[in-house]
């Protein structure tokens, strides 16, 4: 879930580095031996980047960590996708990747599908309201991401396990606590514990209250429930930190509060990067950049190109963050880089492991079959692709099905397909040069169509006329 701002406090203590993490000795920590070496490891990785608070009244982090390390149990983590859409995106993953490390070092993690905040809209980051999702849209979209959280998890165990005990990896619904009270309830339960002058001075709701829209009631109260839900899973699941994008401090913030003046006890809180498109901007449904998660929005192969696309400025980085790889062999991967910058093989490696974690190792092998067949003119993988594939990879490509008959030539195939114009224009766009049948130019109009030339093994033939125009023929009734 999305969060609002800082507030004007923002640049208090606990805005910084704890003192404690910047007291650790750094190195290789991928083990994560003791809680020290889990939390100042994927620091330096660059994944975690503020922590909440600086001091506490309680335990501090790390000691709250090691007590779990030490035989006091593992601790619960959670971070919250709201359902927007039906879909998580790449700006996602960073959140998703830091709950896998706690699962990964023994601890116990929840991702929570807002399906009742969604309703109400996370006012953050926005100039003007979020268009209102009815119920039963966002039922759908919760249900969505429901599966793709839990797919992303299942590829995890699968192919990224080590020889460690992981702790468990659940996905609830915040609607399932909040539909069982009542508005009156909830507010005489609750209202009392938040200030309207603390809510008030948040930056998201001063910026919106100036704007010329305005902020509605209900964007107003997406920080009081999203504080409730970090107390109804401290009260339920014993858990004690929060996970979630730099934007959402200010919620985190909120929910630690209402947390203490209940119970006395202290949380924690922390923060990831966002991640920003090369023009600087925020990757998301919001911005209209997103590279989404689910394979029916974004393609294996598309989600693969954009990590081989990453500037080698970057790629680094995105190596650290993204991917589960020592940081020792992380930077073998990017001496090797310096000799062979050529083969751009930190950006494949990088590509492999993150298409293999959301879309498993079919999904993986896929995105390397289009890339194959699309870039490096690969017949073989042509061949082997599916219907699906073809039509993923070329998705503004029209999709024709055509039997073939006795003596069909390459002429009356572009006819069929409508890839051609009639007449003599279209016959001249042969015999010039401009047609080619799987990746092969043909210049004679009259070729017949050839069985393991023109039309593959898997019965499809690739039309391609000019520099950018596909056309997708499957042959029906092949022998």
């Amino acid at each position: 879930m999305a969060a609002p701002a800082l507030r004007r406090c923002s640049r208090g203590p606990w805005f910084r580095t704890p003192g404690w993490l910047a007291l650790w000795p750094l190195g290789r920590r991928e083990t994560h031996s003791e809680a020290q070496g889990l939390l100042a490891a994927l620091k330096e990785r660059g994944l975690f980047k503020e922590f909440f608070p600086d001091k506490s009244t309680d335990v501090d982090l790390p000691e709250l960590f090691a007590r779990g390390a030490a035989g006091g149990g593992p601790q619960t983590v959670y971070c919250g996708f709201d359902p927007t859409a039906d879909s998580l995106h790449v700006g996602h993953l960073l959140a998703l990747l830091g709950l896998f490390h706690f699962q990964r070092a023994g601890h116990n993690v929840i991702a929570v599908v807002g399906g009742a905040t969604a309703r109400l809209g996370d006012p953050s980051g926005r100039t003007k309201e979020r268009e209102a999702l009815d119920a039963e849209h966002v039922r759908a979209n919760a249900r969505a991401l429901r599966r793709g959280l839990e797919a992303m998890a299942a590829n995890h165990r699968q192919f990224f396990s080590d020889t460690r005990p992981w702790g468990s990896f659940s996905v609830l619904d915040n609607s399932a606590w909040y539909q069982k009270q009542s508005l009156v309830d909830f507010l005489a339960a609750m209202g009392g514990h938040f200030r309207m002058g603390t809510l008030l001075n948040r930056l998201s709701v001063q910026a919106r209250l100036k704007s010329p829209e305005g902020m509605s009631l209900a964007e107003f109260l997406y920080q009081v429930l999203q504080a409730y839900d970090f107390y109804y899973l401290f009260q339920r699941y014993g858990c004690r930190l929060q996970l979630g994008g730099s934007d959402q401090l200010g919620n985190i913030v909120s929910g630690y509060e209402l947390i203490h003046k209940l119970t006395g006890k202290d949380v924690f809180g922390i923060t990831v990067p966002l991640i920003i498109s090369t023009t600087g901007a925020k990757l998301g449904k919001s911005a209209g950049n997103a590279v989404w998660l689910n394979r029916d929005k974004t393609s294996s192969f598309e989600l693969y190109q954009f990590f081989v696309r990453q500037q080698d400025d970057s790629v680094e980085r995105y190596l650290k963050l993204f991917t589960f790889l020592p940081l020792a062999e992380i930077n073998h991967i990017m001496q090797q880089h310096v000799k062979e910058p050529e083969k751009r093989g930190p950006q494949k490696r990088l590509a492999a492991e993150v298409t293999k974690l959301v879309h498993g190792r079919d999904g993986l092998e896929s995105a390397k079959r289009c890339t194959q067949a699309l870039y490096h003119n690969s017949i073989d993988a042509l061949e082997a692709m599916s219907d699906e594939e073809l039509r993923e990879l070329f998705k503004e490509a029209p999709f024709s099905e055509l039997v073939l008959d006795p003596g069909t030539s390459v002429l009356d195939t572009c006819r069929k397909a409508n890839a051609i114009p009639d007449g003599p224009r279209g016959y001249r766009m042969i015999t010039e040069g401009g047609v080619s049948i799987n990746h092969q130019q043909v210049t004679n109009p009259e070729s017949v169509l050839v069985v393991g030339q023109h039309i593959l093994k898997n019965g499809l033939s690739l039309l391609k006329i000019g520099k950018r125009n596909f056309y997708i023929i499957k042959w029906l009734q092949l022998l």
